[in-house]
């Protein structure tokens, strides 16, 4: 499995992502968290800003059209996004995943 990982500026934007990765298939769970807090640099300058975190679980056959379906719908010009393979997934989780993930088509409401 994989976990996967991107920040937005408003909840409406994370629950947004959140949501269509899930009804098209490619994550099987997403969690929206926050808000916290992120500090970076931008343009030369230490910012600071509040931000939601969602974490999305994939199986590693979705994981790059999970990418590029967030990318393309993120309202970040540079989102982070960063995936990890689980060191360990629990067997009936696993299995709930794998029935849950399977990529189907587009709805009209989500569709790229």
């Amino acid at each position: 499995m994989i976990i996967a990982w991107t920040t937005t500026g408003q909840r409406a934007d994370a629950e947004r992502l959140a949501r269509g990765a899930v009804e098209a298939r490619l994550a099987a769970c997403a969690q929206v968290e926050g808000p916290l807090t992120s500090f970076y640099h931008f343009e030369g300058k230490l910012t600071q800003d509040e931000e939601f975190r969602i974490w999305f679980k994939c199986l590693p056959a979705n994981a790059s059209a999970l990418s590029n379906w967030v990318h393309a719908r993120h309202p970040y010009q540079v989102p982070q996004w960063i995936e990890v393979s689980a060191e360990s997934v629990g067997e009936k989780y696993l299995s709930w995943a794998i029935a849950n993930s399977t990529p189907a088509p587009f709805p009209s409401s989500i569709s790229p």
